[in-house]
């Protein structure tokens, strides 16, 4: 029997059959998939064979070829990763610019992942109803920035509404997945977008400005319109993975486009004479704020690290 998984409970999974059945399953055997050491071998997302038991529970058998995923390092075990969905059509990547606040940091590497792994992001600056001038000025420049390198963004607000077509419209017909820190909103973004889903909502801690964690494992929703939202826990850090240190350029779109008038095929953007992006920086065709995540990235590529990401 074939199914989809909607929800990772950390010891099983739950499998939605194509008669519309939601079952209990574990995992049959060891999974190595192409090499991957995972903390998670099966995702929320995955098309999977389950081999149904007498109690109505059933073991997943097989793990259908995915489209895409998308990965990180996982915190606590550096060398093993942390697939946290697959067979996405779209990510919404959730920031805010206040309460917590979001580094360009995360935001890059969140960025930089999806485009390893193919999948297009939409960024949702969500909370604006409670910005200030200043936080307004902040978030338009980041509109202005990520919106030039190619990706949509856009300001809103899941607890008015103000804006959030621009998410309903993103929606219809896709499997989306929804990620963000702790503390963004994306509960309540859940919450707007299917009301009578029952979703705890956290508060952001006053003594550290970060999110509080509410959502403990990732679930996926079926939509009216359509289409699948995948909701995760929100994450802390953002430790990239299998990353050669000479093709994180390639997922920089700006950089990458620039790098093609370096005098050197190989150059790292980092000294070499005749470097197109450290021209194209000192004139500032290129933010220092990407810059300084594509060297954190190659550091971390080059040594092996996780790095949290605030």
């Amino acid at each position: 029997m074939e199914g989809l998984v909607i929800k990772n409970t950390g010891s099983w999974y739950i499998v939605r059959t194509e008669t519309g059945e939601s079952i209990p399953c574990k995992i049959k055997g060891n999974f190595r998939l192409k090499g991957i050491r995972s903390t998670n071998p099966v995702s929320v997302g995955d098309r999977v064979d389950i081999e149904l038991n007498p109690d109505r529970t059933a073991f997943i058998t097989r793990i259908h070829e995915r489209k895409n995923y998308i990965i990180r390092r996982a915190s606590n075990l550096s060398k093993e990763s942390h697939i946290i969905a697959a067979n996405i059509d779209l990510a919404l990547l959730v920031v805010t610019v206040n309460s917590p606040l979001t580094s360009t940091t995360f935001i890059d590497r969140f960025l930089a992942t999806a485009e390893a792994y193919r999948i297009p992001v939409h960024i949702v600056i969500n909370k604006c109803d409670t910005f200030s001038p200043d936080d307004r000025e902040y978030a338009e420049a980041l509109c202005h920035l990520y919106r030039t390198i190619g990706y949509e963004c856009r300001c809103v607000s899941a607890a008015t509404g103000e804006g959030f077509d621009f998410i309903t419209d993103s929606l219809k017909d896709r499997i989306t997945l929804l990620s963000g820190n702790s503390g963004v909103g994306k509960s309540t973004i859940i919450s707007r977008i299917l009301p009578g889903v029952d979703i705890k909502i956290g508060a952001v801690s006053t003594a550290h400005h970060k999110g509080m964690h509410t959502t403990t494992f990732s679930e996926m929703y079926p939509l009216p319109q359509g289409g699948y939202l995948i909701d995760t826990p929100g994450i802390k850090g953002f430790g990239t993975i299998d990353f050669e240190p000479g093709k994180v350029a390639h997922f920089f779109p700006e950089i990458f486009q620039i790098s093609q008038e370096c005098r050197f095929s190989n150059c790292t953007h980092r000294h070499e004479p005749g470097c197109a992006v450290l021209k194209a920086l000192e004139n500032h065709e290129i933010s220092e704020s990407r810059y300084a995540s594509y060297l954190s990235i190659i550091d971390d590529s080059s040594n092996g690290k996780y790095r949290e990401a605030f």
